[in-house]
């Protein structure tokens, strides 16, 4: 696993090479190129090819944005079970934190969050991106999706 360090604001995205890089562009192009072919030479066999070049880019896609959505609702759980414990009795604040707020402040360091999410609640910082800017002390997460 790589050390602390190696991720920061700038460094956390993740990108999977063979399907962000590979896969994924290869079926888009495919797509387009199955379209462009049955707009050409119309019939049921080009029609019914840009379908399925269409139908298997976007299962593709969704097979991604699936767990992607599951990690954020596992995130959420994480994050307010954490702000519970880092800011006892202050229920109202964190309940009122969106799925986005929780999902960057997972990269707060526990000192700072109390903080940050009063920032949050008076509308300073309101954006994941802004959020994650925010953090001074980077707290990596490397388990995702």
């Amino acid at each position: 696993m790589p050390d602390a360090a190696s991720q920061s604001f700038a460094r956390h995205a993740r990108y999977v090479p063979v399907f962000h890089f590979f896969a994924l562009p290869v079926l888009l192009i495919n797509g387009v190129v199955q379209i462009v072919a049955a707009v050409r030479a119309p019939g049921t066999a080009s029609a019914w090819a840009a379908v399925v070049a269409i139908a298997i880019a976007l299962a593709v896609f969704y097979a991604r944005w699936m767990p992607l959505q599951v990690q954020d609702r596992v995130i959420r759980l994480e994050e307010t079970l954490r702000l519970q414990r880092l800011m006892p009795g202050r229920d109202g604040d964190i309940a009122g934190l969106t799925r986005g707020h929780l999902v960057a402040l997972r990269f707060a360091s526990d000192a700072e969050v109390p903080g940050l999410v009063d920032r949050i609640r008076k509308g300073e910082i309101t954006t994941r991106k802004d959020i994650k800017r925010a953090v001074q002390t980077w707290r990596p997460d490397y388990l995702r999706a």
